[in-house]
């Protein structure tokens, strides 16, 4: 016997879903407000950003326990590490860990194997938690946090680091504030495109939003940091050109991001080659020569061992592993330098051509997903993996933590304000 629920006499009952508890609404909260964070988080200590994306994933870690959804946040954590991506990134992790069993530092190797993990673990919590589904507010807030942040730092340039050196804190020198600034020039992308987009198309958020840009730009234009103006000029150009012709851009990136991961080896001989003196001259601020001597001396060393490399965090004391005695002496000393100055050259050094393989499926499966998005929304995020990608290839250490963090809570601002490019309007 079946009930009709539409025939006459017959009440409907209409059951609402449970409201999320007010604590879980208010973890979530704190978890949004340190996210917004952390700009000003950098501009306070240029390698925080890993410490705030810890404890925003413990907050809605907490709100995903207090309302309840734990079983989807697993169920989403498992579904994430098996699609290919995941799978491509846990296999480096693995393979990277295992290089341990070679590297000179096992122990300190291990300590940069942790300072890359936690900060995709944090990531990955966040984006299981499904907790993190930021209204128009709290884009508006974070855009302010980058003006604020732009302006403190370019307050305390001007002012010789007074305040610093009054109080004894941190290095007192200008370059340290070449992280916080790459670190604005990430978040710049995900605040511009929220705020630019949607139905809506307020004028004040667009406002918001080209107030934001030019504070960010200027700040890249008036620091020491050749990486982030370099990665200014990438992500305009290849912005524009993702909006105009949007599948050759796609094929563009693809095509020079594989193309510098498998040259990365030769890469000193090919720019000491192909580079005329005068570039060197003109660019001897950004320490161009140097950056090529040492491309040459880490080439020498992956050529020693291209197939596993030296282990996983070896390139910080590189003068001192097994290795450096198969670099030729006149070039043996730069391996004392700290790391190559290129994310592409210290993977080939540290875990070789295995290790460069699955960070290149990683970021070519990454790139296969964007190709499904419409030109709006593939723009922005085509601009910033090829502008992170230049920067990452000719400044810092590749698993520097800051890094990894800005870079995941760059990406979490992306995917979960998707929402709000539909038209959604909130706050």
């Amino acid at each position: 016997m079946s009930l009709n629920l539409n025939s006459p006499g017959v009440e409907r009952t209409v059951i609402a879903a449970p409201s999320p508890s007010r604590q879980a609404v208010r973890l979530a909260a704190l978890g949004g407000v340190l996210m917004v964070a952390l700009p000003l988080a950098m501009w306070a200590a240029n390698r925080s950003a890993p410490l705030v994306l810890g404890l925003s994933a413990a907050a809605f870690l907490a709100a995903a326990m207090a309302g309840g959804d734990i079983g989807p946040l697993l169920r989403r954590t498992l579904a994430g590490l098996r699609s290919s991506l995941g799978l491509a990134l846990t296999a480096f992790l693995a393979w990277a860990l295992f290089s341990l069993l070679w590297t000179h530092r096992p122990a300190f190797g291990f300590a940069a194997w942790a300072e890359l993990l936690l900060p995709l673990g944090f990531a990955l919590v966040i984006a299981a938690s499904a907790w993190f589904k930021p209204e128009r507010a709290l884009v508006r807030a974070l855009a302010i946090c980058l003006i604020l942040a732009s302006a403190l730092m370019w307050f305390e340039v001007q002012s010789g680091l007074a305040q610093r050196i009054a109080l004894g804190v941190g290095k007192q020198m200008s370059f340290i504030f070449n992280r916080p600034v790459i670190a604005c020039l990430v978040l710049l992308a995900p605040v511009a495109h929220l705020l630019w987009t949607g139905e809506s198309k307020r004028v004040a958020d667009r406002l918001l939003a080209a107030a934001a840009a030019v504070a960010v730009v200027g700040i890249v234009l008036y620091s020491e940091s050749g990486a982030a103006k370099l990665g200014l000029g990438i992500l305009i150009l290849s912005w524009l050109l993702a909006r105009l012709l949007p599948r050759l851009a796609l094929a563009a990136t693809a095509l020079g991001f594989a193309a510098t991961l498998v040259l990365a080896p030769v890469i000193g001989q090919v720019a000491d080659r192909a580079l005329p003196p005068v570039l060197y001259q003109q660019t001897a601020d950004a320490h161009s020569r140097d950056r090529v001597d040492i491309w040459l001396s880490f080439g020498e060393a992956i050529a020693a061992r291209p197939l596993i490399g030296s282990g996983f965090g070896s390139s910080s004391a590189l003068q001192t592993h097994p290795v450096a005695e198969q670099v030729s002496p006149p070039r043996r000393w730069l391996l004392a330098v700290g790391h190559p100055h290129s994310a592409p050259v210290q993977l080939w050094t540290e875990t070789g051509l295995i290790g460069a393989a699955l960070l290149l499926a990683a970021g070519l499966l990454f790139l296969r997903k964007l190709g499904a998005l419409s030109a709006r929304e593939l723009a922005p995020r085509l601009a910033l993996f090829a502008a992170a990608f230049v920067m990452a290839s000719v400044g810092h250490g590749a698993w520097q933590g800051w890094w990894i963090a800005v870079l995941a809570a760059a990406t979490l601002w992306f995917e979960a304000g998707r929402h709000l490019g539909r038209g959604a309007e909130h706050g």
